[in-house]
């Protein structure tokens, strides 16, 4: 209302000298506004580029951070040195960061071997676990072979010194066998491996004044399991020599009071034979039918003085082992990663998959998909490229989650009902 009464007290020559200019203003306001919108982007396009500027600045950020902890190895702290080295442990373990290191290669080289030579205890474990993973990162290439050719010497040496720490050994022990695993181009790498490996974990006998089986712990099993692994990739000439003589050094080892060892041996046995198969070698031997039948006494073992748990997981896995000794039947795995699956469906896959998913824990299953070398070991061909729509199909709801668990309940709660049926028949 005020607007409209000064303008009625206006004249008619002022309305009509003011109009032309006045239009021509808010016309030539009204052009710059839409060009300056048509030229902008659309609210999608923003959303876009934002939500990629903010991808760059974490990874930027993240980057930094990894700076950071590659610098602290070297600090005088050596609560500083563990915890940059826990870092990059579980940095490399659940990312790729192939292209990132690959410039940095040779100075965390460096400072790897000083935490090996100059740690003590957790920090030469931790050394030992982040050079595995560097050389995993790095893959077969010439680069993961500078790596392993570089620290092998020291990892032989931190392995095989009866005073180091037994943590740190056992480190070195799965150190020793992926890295070789992964990178060494020469067969006599593989077999010095080998023999270094198998002095740690082999038996030795009462007269030598040894120690009894019962006495192995956690750096046999990791021996055992960085033998059995390159025992994989052996070339038939030394597969051979292994027939022959030195798998008999696996059998004692089935009496021993750990039962992750007593599976590891079992397990290996059952890959012996299967190397046995395909070179077609007979495995027929004096003590084979006395092995036959302490496997089955340990597929059917029900001593009270043996856990419950370890009970039912040795005479699961034993079973298995037995089954397949006799009539060659392998019950076939299968492990799922995003959209894809692959199958173990032999001793030598489960054995190399089994290696790779101790070093990597949880982040396994992202290398699966997107880590160059293991998709190569596997046959799994190069990474997939998913859109976000596809990403989404993919993931399943909680709701449906929810059903699906529930409906497993009630089959298992049904099956188990059956079976308590019976049992109060039976009583």
């Amino acid at each position: 209302m005020p607007r409209s009464r000064r303008a009625a007290r206006r004249g008619p020559g002022s309305a009509r000298t003011g109009s032309p200019a006045s239009e021509e203003e808010a016309s030539s306001e009204v052009l710059s506004h839409c060009s300056s919108a048509s030229e902008g982007a659309s609210p999608a396009e923003e959303a876009a580029g934002s939500e990629a500027a903010g991808e760059q600045g974490q990874e930027e950020e993240a980057e930094d951070r990894l700076k950071e902890h590659m610098d602290n190895l070297l600090d005088k702290s050596a609560k500083t040195r563990q915890a940059a080295l826990q870092s990059l442990r579980l940095a490399f373990s659940s990312k790729t960061l192939s292209e990132f290191l690959l410039e940095r290669r040779l100075t965390l080289t460096d400072s790897l071997e000083k935490c090996l030579k100059k740690g003590k205890g957790e920090e030469q474990a931790l050394a030992g676990t982040v050079l595995t993973l560097l050389c995993l990162q790095m893959g077969s290439g010439p680069e993961g072979e500078e790596v392993f050719r570089s620290l092998k010497p020291l990892l032989v040496s931190v392995l095989t010194d009866s005073t180091a720490s037994p943590g740190a050994r056992q480190s070195c022990a799965t150190a020793l066998g992926m890295c070789c695993y992964i990178a060494a181009a020469d067969v006599e790498d593989l077999v010095s491996c080998l023999s270094c490996l198998e002095g740690i974990f082999s038996t030795p006998s009462a007269g030598e004044g040894g120690s009894a089986p019962t006495q192995h712990g956690p750096l046999h099993c990791s021996a055992l399991q960085s033998w059995s692994l390159l025992l994989t990739i052996c070339p038939p000439s030394h597969i051979k020599s292994v027939l022959d003589n030195r798998w008999l050094k696996l059998p004692p080892l089935l009496s021993s009071s750990s039962v992750t060892l007593r599976i590891l041996a079992g397990e290996t046995i059952a890959l012996v034979f299967e190397l046995a198969q395909d070179m077609e070698e007979d495995l027929c031997h004096q003590d084979t039918e006395f092995l036959r039948a302490q496997l089955k006494v340990l597929a059917t073992e029900s001593n009270k003085y043996r856990a419950k748990t370890d009970r039912r997981k040795q005479r699961s896995i034993f079973r298995d082992i037995l089954r397949f000794i006799e009539s060659g039947e392998y019950q076939e795995e299968t492990i799922r990663f995003g959209l894809e699956c692959m199958y173990l469906d032999s001793w030598a896959r489960q054995r190399t998959y089994q290696a790779f998913k101790e070093v990597l824990g949880s982040g396994i299953r992202h290398h699966l998909q997107n880590n160059e070398l293991l998709r190569e070991i596997f046959g799994l061909g190069p990474p997939l490229v998913l859109d976000v729509a596809a990403l989404k199909a993919s993931k399943v709801s909680r709701f449906e989650k929810h059903l699906y668990n529930s409906a497993a309940f009630k089959a298992r709660t049904k099956a188990r009902s059956r079976v308590r049926d019976k049992r109060a028949d039976v009583l």
